[in-house]
């Protein structure tokens, strides 16, 4: 079966010309001033920003376990479940300022926050001269960073990657010229820390991590935000990196300032990390990994091979994942000059309204590459910055807001065909609903397991604040596990694998489903509503005209619960399984709270029909119906996405990048490719740290990192994956092609797509139309297509039929076959 379906693959990428991806690459001609012009890269684990400096190259680390604190002590708040019959009470007074101050009685602690590993400092030694010809570029195809530059006659090349098959940073110096080399090499943290030294070629530094830092945002008056001992809990996890210099020619000495290398013509410097974290529940200092044995391991494992063994193993690992995917768009002007330019100018360029697809399909596989850099099998999910910060108290502690944050980072995973980097975020939920379990419990006094809007490694569920000191705006949202539990589902659809259905996502999402059933109370019309309830982040003016922000039976609540409720209820059906619970969920989805249209046409956001304190906010919470659910579509709920566009319409296109990048995929979804390709170009509005500000919000650094500002990665992967929906949809019950292409994507092709049901994809189209498709069952499963074109299938019967202004072609499939689609 497995040679067949290799060979079936094959035919379907041999239908297709090759496809030229040989210029995927960021490159510049000047090194990195900041950090958003580093460029990053990562192996899911061990993390680093290259700046590409000549005399003064810094190396920022990252290794993704490194956290401040440890396991969540529970039941901090022991009467916090007493507070929310007085809320509820409050809150069917229309008392709104009460609700929030009793609500805020019911927060536990904030979350740890993400933190840097240590800085890498190589001082050469370029005898005081200027450096020329200096280059430095990132390529997307090897996952590999290099700067040169020529001082004196000699070039200098520096190479670096991040290795996820020996687990180590490499960085590779050559000179053109035998014994020009010269430099120190130097290792610091931000963190506490020491140095010592092995043998005459190796730098360790090593040290401790915080017990406790409170979030940037929070500064309480006369209290150290960074606390490192905690003598009544668990003091922070152990933390090293380990620097080793393998020369050729020359001489290497090593002393606690650093390693010294003299007269060398090419240096291996391998760089590896560990951590004492031992999972989630376990104190990372008494209870925690021996972090010197694995650094040790690693280092030594990888400097027994040579480095171009290092490499191949690392770019064979690597394009497993980034070649299974080629996406281009036909430039239609004879020639663009702007291709030619360093990918900050023409990236800057692009953002004054140049045409340039390039840069587009540039951008989404980057957003691929960062996926693939921050998130692999076995190690942890892609926080707020991938897994790449700077930072003591990164922005909003750089920790998984789940509240749409983390979702949108694997947005692109499944239909980018990078399934197995969603795992990570399955391993965080199971451990969330651990610790969800005991909050549902303590908080709220109900079975099943609960979530709230943000969580970190220690899989935190509480709704964070110290205690009283959060906004319940945004702290007290608790549906996060019902949105978490989406990906469980969307990840069967998208692989049919039973097993994890049955094993894993089913028993997941019913822990979900069992709190919601709780915690769900009859409004005075009979609906089934939640209560308190909040709109991420959003507020409006009650009757009074009085801003509020707790309500109950929120749009955005009702249409998660009314997803989790719809999942599990095929779920059962598909397993033959749980008939019972089923029964259950079908009487109680009936009577969930319908969606309201408003006196402007819009979604109702709310209860009642008020209106918006922000009109404008960065938030669309209500249209999660639309995406990433499926309960309003312009296809099956025609009124209702009229109202969603209207409430699009309403909100504006302005926000930050994470925002325009959700609202790509709303504008993708309503079929609607010219708005959502103008928000395409929005994204991509070049913007700098230091002096280039887009003044609404929004846009994209000179590595390509998503603005928020500050950089946030979620909206380069929501970027990719509304590009993608742009692309294909199958969220209904077909797969539509070129759902939403716009005008400026006149030609183009793709190979690798996914689409729910166990079908794999390729396209070509010229003129906006389709001209050649085909598509590889992975699972036998049947298959309807929706094109606005007629289409056959070569070699069967099945025809293209009429449906509105759409063709939908039906066909059945065997496991492991590629059909080529013709069209008419």
């Amino acid at each position: 079966m497995i040679k067949q379906l290799a060979s079936t693959l094959l035919l379907a990428f041999t239908f297709f010309p090759a496809l030229s991806q040989s210029n995927l690459k960021l490159w510049y001609q000047q090194p990195a001033e900041v950090w958003t012009e580093a460029l990053p890269v990562g192996n899911g684990r061990l993390g680093a920003m290259v700046f590409g400096r000549p005399a003064q190259e810094l190396i920022q680390l990252n290794e993704s376990t490194l956290w401040s604190g440890g396991p969540v002590k529970p039941n901090e708040n022991p009467n916090a479940y007493t507070y929310l019959p007085q809320v509820r009470e409050a809150l069917a007074a229309e008392e709104y300022p009460k609700a929030v101050q009793l609500l805020k009685k019911m927060q536990g602690r904030y979350t740890q926050t993400y933190l840097p590993l240590g800085d890498l400092l190589i001082q050469q030694d370029l005898k005081g001269q200027q450096p020329s010809n200096y280059t430095r570029d990132l390529d997307l195809n090897k996952a590999l960073a290099t700067t040169r530059f020529t001082v004196n006659g000699t070039e200098y090349t520096r190479e670096v990657f991040s290795s996820a098959p020996d687990q180590v940073i490499v960085i590779r110096l050559k000179a053109s010229k035998s014994g020009q080399l010269n430099f120190d090499v130097k290792g610091s943290s931000k963190l506490r820390f020491e140095k010592q030294t092995q043998g005459t070629n190796e730098l360790i530094v090593k040290g401790k991590a915080p017990a406790h830092v409170d979030p940037n945002y929070y500064n309480a008056p006369g209290r150290n935000p960074i606390i490192y001992d905690d003598p009544a809990g668990c003091n922070g996890m152990r933390y090293q990196f380990r620097i080793k210099a393998l020369p050729v020619q020359g001489q290497v000495q090593t002393d606690t300032a650093g390693i010294h290398v003299r007269n060398a013509s090419e240096v291996v410097l391998l760089v590896s990390a560990a951590t004492s974290f031992n999972g989630f529940d376990k104190c990372p200092d008494k209870d925690g990994k021996d972090e010197a044995k694995l650094a040790a391991q690693y280092l030594n494992q990888a400097a027994t091979q040579p480095y171009n063994r290092l490499l191949s193993k690392h770019t064979a690992d690597y394009q497993k994942y980034f070649n299974r995917f080629s996406f281009t768009l036909t430039d239609s002007t004879r020639t663009n000059p702007n291709v030619a330019l360093p990918s900050d100018q023409r990236l800057e360029q692009y953002g004054k309204g140049t045409y340039d697809p390039g840069v587009e399909t540039l951008y989404f596989h980057y957003g691929r590459y960062l996926l693939i850099s921050s998130s692999r099998p076995g190690g942890t999910p892609a926080n707020l910055q991938g897994i790449w910060n700077q930072h003591m108290r990164a922005p909003w502690s750089s920790n998984f807001t789940i509240n749409i944050n983390t979702q949108m980072n694997y947005w692109p995973a499944e239909v980018t065909n990078l399934s197995e980097l969603h795992q990570p975020l399955f391993e965080l939920i199971k451990d969330l609903s651990k610790t969800g379990k005991q909050t549902a419990q303590a908080y709220y006094k109900l079975p099943g397991w609960v979530a709230h809007h943000n969580t970190d490694i220690w899989a935190l569920s509480n709704a964070v604040g110290d205690m009283g000191d959060g906004d319940p705006m945004w702290a007290n949202w608790n549906e996060a596990a019902g949105w978490l539990s989406q990906h469980l589902w969307e990840h069967y659809r998208f692989t049919g694998d039973r097993q994890f259905l049955k094993e894993t996502a089913y028993p997941l999402m019913k822990g979900a489903a069992t709190f919601l059933l709780g915690y769900l109370v009859e409004d005075k019309d009979g609906y089934l509503i939640t209560s308190p309830s909040t709109s991420p982040e959003n507020s409006f003016l009650d009757s009074k005209g009085k801003p509020a922000y707790v309500t109950v039976g929120s749009t955005m609540d009702m249409s998660i619960i009314w997803d989790l409720f719809t999942n599990l209820i095929q779920a059962s059906q598909t397993l033959g399984t749980d008939t019972q619970f089923r029964n259950l969920l079908i009487e109680k989805k009936k009577k969930l709270l319908p969606l309201h249209i408003g006196h402007k046409g819009n979604l109702q956001e709310w209860y009642k029909d008020w209106e918006d304190q922000d009109p404008h906010h960065r938030h669309v919470s209500h249209l999660f119906g639309l995406h990433p659910g499926r309960q309003i579509a312009p296809l099956s709920t025609p009124e209702f996405a009229q109202a969603a566009r209207r409430s699009l319409e309403l909100r504006g296109d302005e926000g930050t990048g994470w925002s325009k990048a959700w609202k790509i995929n709303f504008w993708a979804r309503l079929l609607d490719g010219n708005h959502a390709y103008s928000l395409v170009r929005q994204l991509l509005h070049y913007t700098r740290e230091n002096g280039t500000a887009y003044q609404r919000g929004g846009g994209t650094y000179p590595n390509f990192f998503d603005a928020h500002p500050p950089f946030q990665i979620d909206g380069n992967f929501g970027g990719t994956a509304g590009m993608t929906e742009m692309l294909v949809q199958s969220h209904l019950d077909d797969i539509h092609l070129l759902a939403a292409l716009p005008d400026a994507w006149k030609a183009g092709q793709v190979q690798g797509l996914r689409a729910r049901g166990g079908f794999e994809l390729g396209m070509q189209w010229k003129n906006g139309k389709l001209t050649k498709a085909t598509i590889t069952s992975l699972k036998g499963e049947p298959c309807k297509i929706r094109t606005a074109q007629p289409l056959s299938v070569k070699g069967l019967r099945a025809k293209a039929e009429r449906s509105g202004s759409y063709y939908v072609l039906s066909f059945p499939t065997q496991a492991g076959k590629t059909y080529e689609l013709l069209t008419q």
